[in-house]
């Protein structure tokens, strides 16, 4: 059942923890319920398109990461290649196909996700992108030796148990012939207040954005609580807007020479 104002159990969480200073890992999230409220999750899927390029900062990334894949890709004569992993909606997918068009990129991109109803939903609202959509998981791709110039995710981590983390980052290294850049949230205080301000008028909307959003920032990675975790050849990285990225670049690439990075 919907919950329609989910907000007193958002407080009652943050009580608990009011600095954040832990890992909220214990309660999922209600979109990932199989019996969830199916038009609360279309509308979930439907505001991603609008939220996360508030809040996501995919365009910086795609700039430093993933463009000079693409580039690498296009000196060889070929179309680079994009897996997003965990697609949702296919928000990102659509996002970066868009940006790569306007830098004179040929893409092919694959976003996938083990839950059918995110890639129904991607599918069907492509708009004329060409993205390809399976429902799968990136261990299936790994066996089928596919690889791709980008491997991507946009908050993914923070849903992943510690064991299915090194397995996703495992997979992502395999699967990638360039880089691998994980796009997540960045656990503070101060972007639970933002994002609890920022979406009060959705507090009784029919959508899982502000009871989902407000509990990923809290089940987030500090950037030393990734760290500890990544295996060799993962680089923790901070980004501005209460973002954190995992990196890894396949060997024999280099990283481009613009921009700075915080790890």
């Amino acid at each position: 059942m919907l919950r329609n104002n989910p907000l007193p159990h958002a407080d009652v969480l943050r009580r608990r923890d009011p600095l954040l200073r832990h890992r909220s890992v214990d309660e999922p999230e209600l979109m990932d319920d199989p019996a969830c409220d199916p038009v609360a999750l279309d509308n979930t899927y439907r505001l991603f398109g609008v939220i996360n390029p508030l809040v996501a900062s995919w365009r910086p990334v795609y700039r430093r990461y993933v463009r000079p894949a693409l580039r690498a890709a296009a000196r060889e004569g070929r179309p680079g290649t994009v897996l997003d992993i965990g697609c949702g909606g296919g928000d990102v997918a659509r996002a970066i196909t868009r940006w790569a068009a306007r830098d004179g990129l040929d893409v092919r991109i694959t976003g996938i996700d083990p839950d059918a109803r995110a890639t129904r939903w991607a599918a069907a609202h492509d708009r004329g992108v060409g993205a390809t959509y399976r429902t799968l998981a990136s261990h299936d791709l790994v066996a089928a030796g596919e690889r791709y110039d980008a491997v991507i995710s946009n908050h993914m981590l923070h849903h992943l148990t510690r064991k299915e983390l090194s397995a996703v980052l495992a997979d992502s290294r395999r699967l990638t012939r360039g880089v691998a850049v994980h796009n997540d949230l960045r656990r503070s205080r101060a972007a639970w207040l933002v994002y609890w301000v920022a979406t009060l008028p959705l507090a009784r909307a029919r959508t899982f954005v502000r009871f989902d959003g407000l509990l990923s920032i809290r089940r987030s990675h500090a950037p030393a609580e990734l760290a500890a975790v990544l295996p060799p050849g993962w680089r923790a990285v901070r980004q501005r807007f209460f973002r954190l990225l995992a990196v890894h670049r396949a060997q024999g690439t280099t990283p481009p020479r613009t921009g700075r990075v915080r790890t």
